[in-house]
């Protein structure tokens, strides 16, 4: 009688976790709506009448978050993503003035790659926080950066600035979305992530090479984001000092306005990459709209923030970050 009745409450138990999981995974999309339907009354229907200028806002974020995602969903982090991005449209306008587009957009995929292996490097070698690490390079490189750019922007070929059409950029996107989607849904590079980030001595049990999936993932996730430098020059066709500045701010908010589980492993979804992309930038484009000073964003955003973790952040399945 008494086992009868232990399985009776595990089963109520269950299911109620199991309604909280489907709330959960359902609240950054109802709060996308909400958001983008309050703003576009306060805007008195500029939000939508100016979809198409809120949109051209995403791409960049979007992009480099695919490669963040990766990364947190096998449990690490990454603040270099905004040196990254600089680094790599500095490199993108200079082989475009040497060479040719098609040549400096694998450079830019090279040289994120190569500060991503930077950080897989020491996260997976030298066993160093993968916080404490990527916040290193974010300096290194920040200060890099400044420095190329002192005297002038750096500048690219003309050719960059004609191919800033939304087609082109809309359809890159939506490339790396599809990609990342299929992988991380329908191969074994998601499982491999997803049980990482579940519980790493636990997948090297089940056979996964652990330290070459984390390096790869690292260098996987800064290719990325050298590629997004693309998509970040031919809008100006140059690079200053704050170029990518903030980038990883962007891309951390807009996972976890998503719904992304800090810790990451079974409960990460992709979509958490696509909702909270368009969520912060509705978000930041809606403030922008009502005429608010930057210092007024930042505080709202920072409360909108705090209210969105308070209420999608999964309490019981965080760990340390790795």
């Amino acid at each position: 009688m008494a086992a009868n009745t232990n399985t009776v409450s595990r089963e109520e138990e269950l299911k109620k976790l199991s309604k909280i999981s489907l709330v959960r995974s359902l609240l950054p999309i109802i709060g996308l709506v909400v958001v983008f339907t309050v703003f576009n009354i306060l805007t008195k229907g500029r939000m939508l009448g100016n979809l198409s200028l809120v949109m051209s806002q995403i791409y960049v974020t979007m992009i480099s978050a695919t490669g963040v995602f990766f990364i947190m969903t096998m449990g690490g982090l990454d603040f270099s993503q905004g040196s990254i991005l600089g680094m790599a449209s500095i490199v993108v306008c200079l082989v475009s003035k040497k060479a040719n587009v098609p040549l400096a957009v694998l450079a830019g995929i090279a040289t994120g790659a190569g500060i991503g292996a930077i950080n897989g490097f020491f996260y997976v070698n030298r066993k160093i926080k993968s916080f404490i690490v990527t916040i290193c390079t974010m300096f290194l490189f920040r200060g890099i950066i400044k420095y190329l750019t002192s005297n002038a922007p750096v500048g690219g070929s003309a050719k960059l600035v004609l191919m800033n059409t939304d087609r082109l950029k809309l359809t890159c996107t939506l490339i790396i979305i599809i990609l990342g989607f299929v992988a991380f849904h329908f191969t074994q590079f998601g499982i491999h992530l997803r049980a990482i980030g579940a519980g790493e001595k636990a997948a090297k049990f089940a056979g996964i090479r652990t330290d070459i999936t984390k390096f790869l993932i690292y260098v996987l996730a800064g290719a990325i984001t050298g590629f997004a430098a693309f998509i970040n020059v031919i809008k100006v066709g140059s690079v200053t000092a704050s170029g990518g500045n903030q980038l990883e701010t962007q891309i951390l908010i807009a996972l976890v306005l998503g719904g992304m589980p800090i810790s990451g492993g079974a409960k990460a979804r992709f979509l958490n990459v696509i909702i909270g992309s368009l969520l912060y930038i509705v978000l930041t484009s809606g403030l922008s709209m009502m005429g608010m000073t930057t210092q007024a964003m930042q505080l709202v955003q920072g409360v909108v923030f705090l209210v969105f973790v308070a209420i999608f952040a999964d309490r019981e399945s965080l760990k340390v970050i790795k």
